[in-house]
């Protein structure tokens, strides 16, 4: 499934975001003793990390094994690069009846971020990027689509012609949905429901940059996120507190879909080209289906347009890194900061 994206700790590899180990995992006080159950697999296209804190090795396990399956449920739900999905279903025929509530959920979602990134989000991107996918693959042109061949693409790209009657879901022909912008961030938030439901008190889940924390890790001690440096992926740029939040970031510096073309995996929707303004986009936010979205729609928009998007939102905050290697951080960012 194509969804966007050495750890300082052992428990989360491979990601722009890195839970900070600044304490040993069990911990002991008077009522009682607790220690960190942790399990990592590869699903959805990256590496997921589901860890509670727990005195009971089985039920800890237990739960950490139901909130994968909701995991893994979205997957099989949205994946659009599997056959047997329902969101490949109404790309191929265009429309489907009597949707999956959790799909109807997100694609109506989506018009949500489109409309507040002005379309810098936008589900129906795919076509667009199978255009550009297709000329670095074998038997391409290696050079970039003509303006031609991306203005005829654009036609296809329109979240507002995405029409949604009760569960009956139908758009225009020949459009195809992507969710990888928006699906990831939905699936960390239903497995953080499920570690929730089991009465889970401390804990996150962390699906290759999409995070979200339960409660803190210890009492007085909130969970600490790094967000990996691009240039040296040992080092955190900085240390986010998370309590109760959710952080994504959207970033050009670890897939391509050719690397010595240089070309970012995530394209601006509105004119077809790739989004090369921004090195990361860092984004807070109180479930991570707002931060995968709004992440996503960050570095698209890029720094002035994208700031002024995030100061619009309530309960969002953020923190970019510009190709020029500039950090700049929202008005409220600060208050996440590690001391």
């Amino acid at each position: 499934m194509n969804y966007k994206t050495v750890a300082i700790i052992l428990i989360v590899i491979f990601t722009v975001l890195l839970v900070i180990d600044s304490t040993p995992w069990a911990r002991e006080d008077e009522r009682s003793t607790e220690q960190l159950y942790s399990v990592t697999r590869s699903m959805m296209d990256t590496t997921v990390t589901i860890a509670v804190m727990g005195s009971n090795e089985t039920q800890a396990h237990d739960s950490i094994e139901r909130a994968f399956e909701r995991i893994q449920y979205v997957d099989s739900l949205m994946d659009n690069y599997d056959n047997t999905s329902e969101l490949s279903l109404l790309n191929r025929q265009g429309y489907i009846k009597d949707a999956n509530p959790d799909l109807v959920y997100v694609i109506n979602m989506s018009g949500h971020y489109s409309e507040s990134s002005q379309g810098a989000f936008d589900v129906s991107i795919l076509p667009l990027l199978e255009l550009w996918k297709s000329k670095f693959s074998p038997g391409g042109t290696y050079a970039a689509p003509t303006g031609d061949e991306i203005n005829e693409t654009l036609r296809l790209v329109n979240y507002s012609a995405i029409r949604i009657d009760d569960n009956n879901i139908t758009m225009e022909e020949d459009m195809m949905l992507t969710l990888g912008g928006i699906a990831k961030g939905y699936a960390v938030d239903l497995a953080v429901e499920s570690l929730v439901r089991d009465r889970i008190e401390s804990g996150f889940v962390n699906a290759g940059g999409d995070g979200r924390y339960i409660g803190q890790k210890e009492e007085g001690m909130p969970w600490k996120v790094g967000l990996q440096n691009p240039e040296k992926s040992e080092e955190a740029v900085v240390v986010m507190d998370m309590e109760d939040m959710a952080v994504a970031t959207s970033g050009n510096y670890e897939r391509y879909f050719n690397e010595a073309a240089r070309v970012s995996h995530i394209s601006d929707p509105r004119t077809g080209y790739p989004s090369q303004s921004l090195i990361s986009a860092t984004v807070i936010a109180g479930t991570a289906i707002d931060a995968d979205a709004f992440a996503t729609a960050l570095f698209v928009m890029g720094e002035n347009e994208g700031m002024e998007m995030i100061e619009e939102l309530e309960g969002v905050e953020c923190l970019i890194i510009t190709e020029d290697k500039r950090i700049i951080r929202s008005s409220g960012f600060s208050s996440y900061e590690s001391q």
